[in-house]
């Protein structure tokens, strides 16, 4: 049907009048989305010092949002993947050796701090909560790890509490040398102190 128009009249159009359109600039969107997940998720391998991968099946959105807390708290990113995008990642970062970990829901802690606190933080949570969750493995630094590594890794002590223990190893053999080097200054003071005394009383 012809439409007439007054002149100098205009048209306008709505994206849904050409769904094409509309369509075309939501795959866009989707693509570069994915996009950002895979550089974030490369920078992840390649930069944190440790991260614990999960298998969250099972835990409900409050659950979740817990155990996110709890570790934010301390620093400690938790980070739900897909697992097709989390594998073109490790393969972009030369980290093949997580592949295989990469399979079904998979979420990932990971921190640029203490390097057992993740792995620590989880497993309190996993054993206080009884939860269903469970450890599928991880990686410190450029070295995968095994989930029997990860619950090993959750047992170290923290830097401060090693840096007590070293500095406490320290002051032990210098008490004992003080204690020793004191010992005989505290015999000669006590003769000087009688013979004092002695000439005192005369």
């Amino acid at each position: 049907m012809l439409v007439s128009l007054r002149a100098g009249a205009r048209i306008f159009f709505r994206d849904t009048d050409y769904p094409e359109v509309e369509n075309m600039d939501t795959r866009e969107k989707s693509r570069k989305k994915k996009a950002a997940r895979i550089d974030n998720l490369e920078e992840v391998f390649n930069t944190a010092k440790v991260g614990i991968l999960t298998d969250y099946r099972g835990l409900t959105t409050g659950e979740l949002n817990e155990l996110r807390r709890k570790l934010d708290g301390a620093q400690v990113k938790y980070q739900v993947v897909k697992n097709t995008l989390a594998r073109f990642a490790a393969e972009r970062a030369g980290r093949n050796d997580l592949v295989p970990l990469l399979q079904g829901p998979v979420a990932i802690a990971f921190s640029e701090g203490e390097i057992s606190e993740p792995a620590r933080l989880i497993t309190e949570y996993i054993r206080s909560n009884k939860s269903v969750m469970s450890i599928r493995g991880g990686f410190l630094s450029q070295r995968a790890l095994t989930s029997a590594e990860v619950e090993r890794l959750a047992t170290l002590p923290t830097r401060d509490v090693l840096l007590a223990r070293v500095v406490g190893g320290f002051q032990s053999p210098i008490a004992m040398l003080v204690n020793c080097l004191a010992s005989p200054m505290r015999g000669i003071m006590g003769v000087l102190q009688a013979r004092i005394n002695q000439l005192e009383g005369g």
